[in-house]
């Protein structure tokens, strides 16, 4: 069969894009047996899988938006190729598709009103409207957390079986790093210190990574300890934070280190580098942070809410978000206490066995076929 897969959201920088990278790789390399039609909006994406995988041919597709992209350019795309089966791996679904469609989504924040509030109004009322037509014209959806499935359940009461969870994984590179050699390599390159607290964030998404209160409990963290160890912050022009939040240049301040946007594959080390991931975010579907952090044996901090307790489970001390602290004693806690953090990295690794690509593939290519035969 021919399967159709919509990518433009390949390019994103958060968990969107990690997914939709590498469920492409993952399905090419796992099913020789079908033939792939990739369709980008992006041209410079244009030989990014073709060129090593000859069952796959990819199509540039052209729209003056999303929307037309989406409902009218990949329908007629998708008439012209023949295609059985078409997946999104973004939360849309082409209204006209001529052939059965599955999206997945990550995430039912726009119809939780505790979450809602992280997005505009008009974003959330162009989800409410149009998110039950995408879930009624797709076969199947797939859902990347279980806490996703049960909230779509129950606010739209879905058909048995119309939403499956999938958990997808970190890229294969994400391990426990142990050569000096590269630890010292990337220790080097981004000025980390020998102890430290790491956590990532990215502009603009600070107020659901909860930045503000990780800044006021490392503050805290930092007066009530005398020798704490350095908050690392890293990801794409986040010094801005320094002046935006007020950090003083001395002080808890000065231990509070920004080296920017740090690259996948420097990262594994970096993980393994640091002392605990501290995630207390307010609002996660699939938090990708964490089953990074587990794969590489990081302690984990992060929050006792919505889909970052179900991934981080008994692998993370959990904490409530807005408690500063509760979230400064869990620091301290792991911080100076070797034998905590020794358990909480065993209980990652063993964890981190739950996400893998190929269960996920496997289940997506199931889905996929289950669909086409509709």
């Amino acid at each position: 069969m021919r399967i159709g897969i919509m990518l433009r959201a390949i390019d994103e920088k958060g968990g969107v894009g990690v997914y939709s990278r590498n469920i492409v790789l993952e399905l090419l390399q796992m099913d020789r047996d079908n033939e792939y039609v990739l369709f980008y909006r992006n041209p410079e994406n244009i030989g990014l899988f073709a060129h090593h995988h000859p069952h796959v041919q990819e199509r540039l597709v052209r729209a003056p938006n999303k929307a037309l992209w989406d409902q009218a350019a990949i329908p007629l795309t998708c008439r012209h190729e023949q295609i059985d089966v078409l997946f999104h791996p973004k939360f849309t679904a082409p209204l006209l598709a001529p052939c059965p469609t599955v999206m997945t989504v990550h995430g039912a924040d726009w119809f939780m009103p505790d979450q809602a509030i992280y997005y505009t109004w008009l974003d959330v009322r162009y989800m409410r409207i149009m998110t039950p037509l995408y879930i009624k014209k797709c076969t199947t959806v797939i859902s990347v957390s279980q806490l996703t499935t049960d909230n779509f359940n129950q606010v739209l009461n879905l058909p048995p079986d119309k939403m499956q969870t999938v958990y997808f994984a970190p890229a294969r590179h994400f391990r426990r790093v142990a050569d000096e050699a590269e630890l010292a390599a990337v220790k080097t390159r981004y000025q980390l210190p020998d102890h430290f607290i790491l956590t990532l964030t990215k502009r603009l998404g600070d107020g659901r990574k909860n930045l503000g209160q990780i800044f006021k409990s490392y503050a805290y963290y930092h007066q009530q300890t005398d020798n704490p160890a350095k908050l690392v912050v890293g990801g794409k022009d986040c010094y801005l934070y320094k002046a935006e939040y007020g950090i003083p240049d001395d002080g808890y301040g000065a231990d509070i280190l920004f080296p920017d946007w740090i690259d996948q594959q420097d990262l594994p080390a970096v993980y393994s580098l640091a002392d605990l991931y501290l995630y207390p975010s307010n609002l996660e579907a699939f938090p990708i942070p964490l089953t990074e952090a587990m794969a590489c044996g990081t302690p984990i901090i992060t929050s006792n809410v919505n889909g970052l307790e179900e991934i981080g489970g008994d692998a993370a001390l959990l904490v409530d978000p807005q408690n500063t602290t509760e979230i400064a004693a869990a620091i301290g806690r792991v911080c100076h206490d070797p034998a905590l953090r020794q358990k909480l990295s065993a209980r990652g690794l063993a964890r981190s066995g739950l996400f893998n690509w190929d269960d996920c593939a496997a289940r997506t290519l199931a889905i996929l076929q289950e669909a086409a035969c509709t």
